[in-house]
């Protein structure tokens, strides 16, 4: 088992996580990409990587986040990152939402939560040092029409980053959101023209961003950034402020 310091990236093989996961192997890192159902894409990443491992777990069950730390503590030992990339979404108007509709985003942040948890109590905490990194997004901050789960689940992690940094000072273990605006992947690129158009019309730099501007952050967070604490970093091409 190697002694390199290991990146946990959840959601970490596809869009954003994906471009995390590249970006922190560069760095150094072992990257455990962590997939729900998205094995193939994980298996070919890991091809890439140095050293990487990926594994399995819908983080919505208990039970899978259980199996998932038992896992990296067999086959890598530790966890000196994690990233909180993994997200999902629910698209309708709030008076016409159905309830499982938000039970399955919120049930994610819940199990977002329960990993941060067991990461730290059984790596981060022992080892005296971490970072953790929450990937957020804009629409925590400014809102979006039809995704009132989503935001809330999106201002939550940002509060959690806050909340964290206050019990963790201490500890060595920093923490830190990163907040993405439009950013091209594979879901902004299904957007009918109209709507990309009504999109750019409302950043000031004009164009969407690229997965690999995030990366750059969340990698500036995990290897530098040593006063960085308790901080939402906007990436978002002007369209919030911060």
């Amino acid at each position: 088992m190697s002694d390199h310091p290991v990146a946990l990236v959840t959601g970490g093989a596809r869009g954003i996580g994906e471009a995390c996961s590249r970006a922190l192997a560069k760095d150094g890192f072992r990257v455990a990409i962590h997939h729900r159902s998205s094995g193939d894409a994980a298996a070919r990443l890991a091809d890439e990587l140095p050293d990487a491992r990926t594994f399995q777990a819908d983080l919505s069950v208990p039970e899978d986040i259980d199996t998932l730390i038992a896992s990296l503590k067999e086959e890598v030992g530790r966890v000196d990152v994690l990233v909180n990339n993994a997200g999902v979404n629910r698209n309708a108007p709030t008076p016409s939402m159905k309830l499982e509709d938000y039970d399955f985003v919120a049930a994610l942040s819940r199990g977002t939560w329960y990993l941060t948890k067991l990461v730290l109590r059984r790596f981060m905490l022992r080892q005296k040092s971490g970072r953790i990194i929450n990937i957020s997004s804009v629409v925590g901050h400014m809102g979006n029409r039809g995704q009132s789960p989503y935001t809330m689940a999106k201002a939550g992690l940002d509060a959690l980053t806050k909340s964290l940094a206050l019990e963790l000072a201490n500890r060595e273990i920093l923490v830190n959101s990163v907040a993405p605006g439009f950013i091209e992947t594979d879901m902004t690129g299904e957007l009918p023209e109209e709507a990309r158009q009504g999109i750019l019309e409302r950043v000031p730099l004009g164009r969407m961003g690229s997965t690999d501007e995030v990366a750059d952050v969340v990698s500036y967070l995990a290897t530098r950034g040593s006063y960085i604490h308790g901080t939402v970093i906007h990436v978002n091409g002007g369209l919030f402020p911060g």
